[in-house]
């Protein structure tokens, strides 16, 4: 059973920056998309950023274009999201996701909190 491993979350000011990790146990890594979603207190969680197994496609969500950054590093199992320049809105447990043998697979979440 792949398990996923967030950290890199914090409290953060305005216009700050953090990045998180998720460290991925298992086989064949990089023969799988890795994402990032998000979830606010009251919302549902929603799609951040995508990364397709050999890092050639990334795809992000509208809200955090030009801002944040996902990459991997398949040597060491692990995804990350760099986030820049973050707002408030961004305040939410991220969570790590990837799909193996038709399961949706999630980390445990990490606290990303965004002060004004």
């Amino acid at each position: 059973q792949v398990q996923l491993v967030e950290s890199g979350g914090g409290l953060v000011q305005t216009g700050g920056s953090l990045r998180l990790s998720c460290a991925a146990s298992g086989r064949s890594f990089s023969s799988y998309a890795m994402g990032w979603f998000r979830q606010a207190p009251g919302k549902e969680r929603e799609f951040v950023a995508v990364i397709s197994g050999s890092g050639s496609i990334r795809s992000y969500a509208d809200s955090v274009k030009g801002r944040f950054s996902i990459a991997r590093e398949n040597a060491k199992n692990t995804v990350y999201l760099q986030m820049n320049n973050l707002e408030p809105e961004d305040t939410a447990t991220y969570y790590c996701y990837t799909v193996r043998s038709f399961q949706n697979l999630w980390g445990q979440g990490t606290q990303v909190t965004v002060s004004s």
